[in-house]
């Protein structure tokens, strides 16, 4: 298995991940790391688009270090081949300190969906620890600079 991270030309986008193993690629995940931007006294909302180039549908989870600190939705699902699904990461609000580093990370978990699935559940307790991926993206906090702010009060 391996993880290739690249810059994309994408507007707003710092860069995208590629989840692959030997043979396949599970899923591409844009961005990486994730983008919160301040002021951060309100719920701040960054999506995530996970996209299935495979030819077979994906199973994904997404986790988290700090579970109090963030609202994920969908959390878990299926994306069909050639599909994407846009994963909204809510930041609930907190008293931001510009010398505090962040260490929140998330990791999204990938496995091939079984044929003629019904129960989400079993297919993870299920699965073989050679047939999942982990994509591990870190966050990042950035406050607007005050110039952006005089600058779009004009």
């Amino acid at each position: 298995m391996f993880v290739s991270i690249f810059a994309g030309s994408f507007p707003c986008l710092h860069a995208v991940y590629v989840v692959q193993s030997k043979h396949f690629s599970f899923l591409v995940l844009l961005p990486v790391p994730i983008f919160f931007s301040g002021p951060f006294t309100d719920v701040v909302t960054t999506n995530l688009k996970l996209r299935n180039p495979s030819d077979r549908k994906v199973c994904f989870k997404v986790k988290t270090t700090a579970p109090r600190r963030y609202c994920v939705r969908p959390n878990s699902g299926i994306i069909d081949p050639g599909s994407s699904v846009i994963v909204s990461v809510m930041l609930q609000p907190f008293d931001y300190d510009p010398n505090e580093k962040s260490k929140h990370k998330f990791m999204v978990q990938t496995t091939y969906a079984p044929p003629n699935i019904t129960d989400m559940e079993a297919v993870w307790k299920e699965a073989k620890p050679d047939e999942l991926m982990d994509s591990k993206l870190r966050c990042v906090f950035e406050m607007p600079n005050e110039n952006d702010k005089l600058v779009s009060k004009e």
